[in-house]
């Protein structure tokens, strides 16, 4: 069993930054690899990265590329995810999310999810 826990999220006006935060409970956490994954109103959740369980390996969402950037630290069970250049189509909820089996795209792969962090971006 994982429990997830998001942080960091707020209000920003757009070219921004922000550093989102995913802290990870029990001590498989490097076993995990880990997304993160964001939902705005009326819209179905999407991925924006995910990052193997060595952090050798990460992948981007087409719309975040160059501007975010996702790591961790196994020593801290934590993911993280920097975002830089911030645009108004980046606000939603920002869920993390780990996943027993190898990086994946699809919400169906994820085992574990967090409550969501809320990004707002002003224009």
């Amino acid at each position: 069993q994982v429990q997830l826990v998001e942080s960091g999220g707020g209000l920003v006006q757009a070219g921004g930054s922000l550093s989102l935060s995913c802290a990870a409970s029990g001590r498989t956490f490097s076993r995990y690899a880990m997304g993160w994954f964001r939902q705005a109103p009326g819209k179905e959740r999407e991925f924006v990265a995910t990052i193997s369980w060595s952090g050798g390996s990460t992948v981007y969402a087409d719309s975040v590329k160059a501007r975010f950037t996702i790591s961790r630290d196994n020593a801290k069970n934590t993911v993280y995810l920097q975002m830089n250049r911030l645009k108004s189509e980046d606000t939603a909820v920002y869920y993390c999310a780990a996943a027993q089996a190898t990086i994946g795209l699809r919400p169906q792969m994820y085992d574990y999810w967090g409550q969501g962090t809320q990004v707002t971006v002003s224009s």
